[in-house]
């Protein structure tokens, strides 16, 4: 079953300079309990496409669907069945972890029992249980983030959106969020995620999109994008992906791998 449609999705947004086409025409598709990776470097696109497909932000151009609902005619339902995860955490730093969850609960119109049990329920599956009734402010770092998944997950959606879930965190940390995603997957969900980490993206994603300046480049899965593209590794195969898309740089013959890769996690 196809969980998410995206076709022709584009977003130009105003400047002193002129129009910047954040978002150029990107069409995808992702299936039920598929991890979806877009990938690229810093400006590429990622969060424009991933705001537009969570109802933040409406599209210039385009349609995308979200298990049969449009993004643009019918947000409240995307956002029943979709949990976003962005960037910045956006938690309240006077509440505890437990009222946090609450408090989102509402906001979902659970029931009050449902709410109780699915706040228990998700602080137990990311280790928070024994903390809580601590104030948000004095959790580290990694608690924090794994709060912003619990609260993604309080009104248990099929479809996660990822935003560089691991962006920040110490090796120990971004490794607990890489076996979450695969134990979310393994409970049934679908995740898109936007990520600038190569390595991240080839071990987590069963297919990837290369953006680069707004557009989608390539779609495939990493061991495709790798046969295709040629290279030792994944991460060969990336550059040489982008090198493609790439005008020649006529001053020196050829393409300067230094461009993309000083904005890319090594």
């Amino acid at each position: 079953m196809t969980a998410v449609r995206v076709d022709g999705l584009s977003k130009v947004f105003r400047s002193r300079r002129g129009p910047v086409r954040a978002v150029d025409g990107i069409s995808f598709t992702v299936d039920e309990g598929e991890i979806f990776g877009l990938l690229g470097p810093n400006g590429a696109g990622k969060t424009t496409a991933l705001r537009m497909l969570s109802t933040l932000i409406r599209p210039t151009a385009g349609h995308a669907e979200i298990y049969g609902h449009d993004a643009v005619h019918e947000p409240q339902a995307v956002r029943e069945v979709l949990g976003f995860l962005t960037t910045e955490t956006g938690l309240y730093e006077r509440l505890t972890p437990w009222e946090t969850l609450l408090f989102f609960g509402r906001i979902f119109d659970l029931e009050p029992d449902s709410v109780l049990s699915r706040a228990e329920a998700v602080l137990r599956l990311l280790g928070l249980w024994e903390l809580r009734d601590r104030r948000v402010g004095t959790l580290s770092t990694g608690e924090r983030q794994k709060l912003s998944f619990a609260r993604c997950l309080i009104h248990d959606p099929p479809l996660l959106v990822l935003d560089e879930p691991t962006a920040g965190m110490d090796v120990f940390v971004a490794r607990a969020v890489v076996h979450l995603v695969q134990e979310l997957k393994g409970a049934g969900k679908t995740v898109i995620l936007a990520t600038h980490d190569i390595r991240l993206a080839g071990k987590l994603c069963d297919r990837v999109g290369v953006l680069h300046q707004g557009r989608l480049i390539v779609v495939g899965s990493p061991d495709d994008l790798r046969r295709e593209a040629g290279g030792e590794d994944f991460e060969d195969a990336f550059f040489r992906t982008v090198a493609c898309a790439l005008p020649t740089n006529e001053a020196d013959g050829g393409f300067d791998h230094r461009q993309i890769e000083e904005r890319l996690v090594p």
